[in-house]
């Protein structure tokens, strides 16, 4: 993360607030708020601040894999357009999906909420989309998976870095 806070630093950060910087880093799969609070730490933005924008840039994508995700694989499958990597995400979202009868929305929100490798909103919608989940609730249980992964992440953050690194 620090690289990137270095690259933003010195390229784009003379013109780009880095407000608008953490929100777009916080949509991107795979990094998503867990590094936007971190990125936003490193760059000193106020605590306030940088959860919302994170939390924004982290939601905007949310609603758009839900709603068009299998359409779009369809699409692609038909056309042959990287229909191997379309079948390891589908894969993927069933495999990760597995305990899910015990309760889509608690399942969901978990795995949402808990900050580990592979898991966050990106992943949590496209199972939800995949396995068809109720789109009201899984859209809910992803909103509270956010909102619980902002909390473990900026204990991590400010405790954590903070404390180990004298950051902050």
């Amino acid at each position: 993360m620090e690289s990137l806070v270095t690259w933003y630093n010195q390229t784009i950060g003379t013109w780009m607030p880095k407000e608008v910087f953490v929100l777009l880093v916080s949509m991107i799969p795979l990094i998503e708020l867990r590094g936007g609070l971190v990125i936003a730490y490193l760059l000193r933005m106020s605590f306030w601040s940088s959860n919302l924008f994170c939390i924004i840039g982290n939601v905007i994508p949310i609603p758009f894999i839900l709603l068009f995700i299998r359409r779009i694989f369809k699409w692609m499958k038909e056309r042959g357009i990287l229909t191997g990597f379309v079948r390891f995400l589908e894969g993927r979202a069933e495999k990760k999906s597995k305990g899910r009868e015990r309760g889509e929305f608690i399942f969901l929100w978990l795995f949402v909420g808990i900050p580990l490798p592979g898991t966050g909103a990106w992943t949590g919608a496209l199972i939800a989309s995949l396995m068809e989940f109720d789109i009201k609730k899984a859209s809910a249980a992803i909103g509270l998976g956010i909102l619980t992964a902002a909390v473990i992440v900026n204990i991590l953050t400010h405790f954590g870095l903070g404390y180990l690194f004298g950051i902050g």
